[in-house]
């Protein structure tokens, strides 16, 4: 019995460790990147939903991309795409921080839409770009 667990501890570590397990953190990264910009989106086009509420929605979401990046590695060969996405996303999230969410709390929709429209548009599809080039 013991043999047994053993074999399919060792199966199920490689399994995790294959390319396909690799994909597959790919794939679950790609929606978590869209909620993250959805939730923001939102908060800037509709007034009601820039309370507290929503205003952790659009931290957890972003939160949440970060957590899943910190346990993903690069694919073989593939480290410096990897990187590009990690430093994009960084940046995505503390433009989001320290500019883009203060600036929609303020009431300054033009140059929340500026950012959000600009700079941010392109972070974001940078991100989808890589993740899709990465395997997901």
């Amino acid at each position: 019995m013991k043999h047994l667990f053993a074999t399919a501890v060792v199966a199920f570590a490689a399994l995790a460790s294959s390319p396909l397990a690799l994909a597959n953190d790919y794939a679950d990264l790609r929606p978590k990147l869209s909620a993250a910009r959805e939730s923001l989106v939102t908060m800037l086009t509709n007034k009601d939903k820039r309370g507290a509420d929503h205003q952790k929605v659009v931290k957890d979401t972003a939160d949440a991309v970060s957590a899943h990046l910190a346990k993903m590695k690069a694919p073989a060969g593939k480290d410096a795409q990897f990187k590009e996405l990690v430093d994009t996303w960084n940046a995505f999230k503390k433009t989001r921080e320290v500019d883009l969410v203060p600036a929609i709390l303020a009431g300054k929709d033009d140059e929340a839409r500026k950012i959000a429209g600009g700079v941010q548009k392109e972070r974001i599809t940078k991100c989808q770009q890589l993740v899709g080039e990465l395997g997901g």
